[in-house]
């Protein structure tokens, strides 16, 4: 850990962790607030803002750039590739890619090995890179993948394993490859009780 890093109270920084990785001859230390526990192999970049009481598994990645909120969980495998804002109460499950240019709210889960993009033509034209938007009170299922520049509605609930090619409207299921849209079932029509 660089030695100029600014932690918080009662944090628990595993001796295999890398808190403070620089990647340009212009960064700052990260921060991090009160009551974190970052586990072995999880490597944290310089310009990260963390809130308090963050909680990583193993092996996770925050890349530069990025801000985090208080009560956020971050699975083990995990990676956040920068330039993303992430609110507070959000729990990624193991396996989870969070690409640059992506905004997290509130209390959201995303579920294990989920996979958000940014690049709607992979190495075949030169375009900007825009992440998905994923409002307050979002539960994304394991396995689903969102695609670039797509907003996931305030309470909508994404099903394991759907590929999200279009907006969902706030409060709304979706459902299967490529996903559609229904109506929440009485179930799922309930806020998120992640803190």
């Amino acid at each position: 850990m660089a030695s100029s890093v600014s932690l918080g109270e009662g944090c628990d920084i595993a001796s295999g962790a890398t808190v403070g990785h620089w990647y340009d001859s212009d960064t700052q230390p990260p921060v991090i607030g009160d009551e974190a526990t970052i586990r072995t192999g999880t490597i944290v970049y310089d310009d990260v803002a963390i809130g308090n009481r963050f909680n990583t598994g193993h092996n996770a990645v925050i890349r530069e750039l990025t801000e985090i909120g208080d009560d956020v969980l971050v699975g083990t495998n995990t990676v956040i590739d920068g330039r993303t804002s992430i609110g507070s109460g959000v729990s990624l499950q193991t396996g989870v890619y969070i690409p640059s240019h992506t905004t997290i709210g509130d209390d959201v889960f995303i579920g294990p090995h989920a996979v958000l993009t940014n690049d709607p033509l992979p190495i075949r034209a030169d375009v900007d890179l825009v992440g998905p938007t994923i409002e307050d009170n979002v539960s994304i299922g394991g396995n689903a993948t969102i695609l670039p520049d797509v907003t996931i509605g305030e309470g909508s609930f994404v099903a394991a394993g759907a590929v999200v090619t279009t907006d969902v409207p706030p409060n709304t299921l979706a459902i299967g490859v490529p996903a559609v849209h229904k109506q929440l079932p009485p179930e799922l029509d309930t806020p998120n009780q992640i803190r």
